[in-house]
């Protein structure tokens, strides 16, 4: 246990500015319970500008936040040690400036740190630019899926995106290879999402078929063409309207057209043949064949619209070469 035995007092810098309360000392105190951080905030221990406030109290820049002693479990020194000894990735730069950030981000690299992660992207990125004052995600993308990912470098940059994507005025397109002929030039699927959780322990979303008690499924919208096809596999350009996790992902495998490579609802066997024999050429597919290729959105600073692209990867595009080929 590492405790804080002193009351701290911080003033508000950029990267605090328009944040919750809450969100602030979670940030801050990553190993602490959030139910006992929300006890400080409840009881009046911690105060902004010498006032009580509440969880969902956004600070401003300038506030001085009071910040009781606490007691912390922590693995910072693990992290910090973890992240200093690393190989650092060295991520190709698509876009930058001093407000945002886009990358291209590999296949089977984590966003962000969780279970069994030490460090994602964003933990190497801050770990590789100590100066940055503020760098945060503006979307998510699976572990598995390669292609173009945003970041913000400053908070406002980050509000005025997310608002962007709540109102639904980014543009995100997916190059996506599946298995079966697909018919359709242009398709539109509409469906309503679940997530549950395996008996496992595993975290998995489908299609909601029918209402249970206490359910609150999730509407989703997403819009595929017809790319290119062969005699058993087929390219798709993937738009997605709504962004719920691993979206496009369940509606193909729901339509009959699971993704190639995807471990959770694709086929296993196909995968495994793919993974040892390849398609009809020599070039195995020993991932998940998703790949965010492009995505349009408004400068949160100047206002311009933004063409940001990815290649695809040249596993996936030897892949393709391949069938070509034959």
């Amino acid at each position: 246990m590492e405790s804080i035995t002193s009351i701290i007092k911080e003033r508000v810098k950029e990267d605090g500015d328009d944040q919750r309360i809450d969100n602030f000392l979670f940030k801050r105190f990553r190993s602490v319970p959030k139910n006992h951080l929300y006890q400080l905030i409840r009881s009046g221990q911690v105060r902004v500008n010498g006032k009580r406030i509440d969880a969902n109290y956004r600070l401003q820049l300038g506030d001085m936040v009071r910040i009781p002693p606490v007691k912390i479990e922590t693995k910072d020194s693990f992290h910090r040690a973890a992240i200093t000894c690393v190989n650092f990735f060295s991520f190709t730069h698509l876009y930058e400036d001093d407000a945002v950030l886009a990358i291209d981000k590999p296949s089977g690299m984590a966003v962000h740190g969780g279970s069994n992660i030490s460090f994602g992207v964003i933990e190497q990125l801050r770990a590789q630019n100590p100066s940055w004052k503020f760098l945060e995600l503006v979307h998510r993308l699976d572990r598995e899926t390669s292609g173009v990912l945003l970041l913000a470098k400053k908070r406002s940059a980050l509000v005025e995106l997310h608002r962007q994507i709540r109102e639904g005025l980014v543009e995100k397109h997916y190059l996506v290879m599946v298995k079966g002929k697909w018919s359709n030039a242009k398709q539109h699927v509409k469906l309503a999402l679940d997530k549950y959780v395996t008996a496992s322990g595993e975290r998995r979303v489908a299609v909601v078929t029918s209402i249970r008690p206490g359910n609150k499924p999730m509407s989703s919208h997403s819009i595929f063409k017809l790319d290119k096809s062969w005699d058993n596999f087929s390219l798709l350009d993937a738009e997605i309207k709504t962004g719920r996790t691993h979206q496009i992902r369940v509606h193909l495998a729901h339509l009959g057209f699971p993704i190639l490579g995807d471990d959770k609802y694709g086929n296993f066997e196909i995968n495994k043949r793919l993974a040892k024999d390849g398609g009809r050429g020599k070039n195995k597919l020993t991932r998940m064949f998703l790949h965010a290729h492009s995505l349009q959105i408004a400068h949160p600073v100047s206002g311009q619209r933004m063409n940001l692209r990815s290649p695809l990867s040249s596993d996936l595009q030897k892949f393709i070469d391949d069938l070509d080929r034959f």
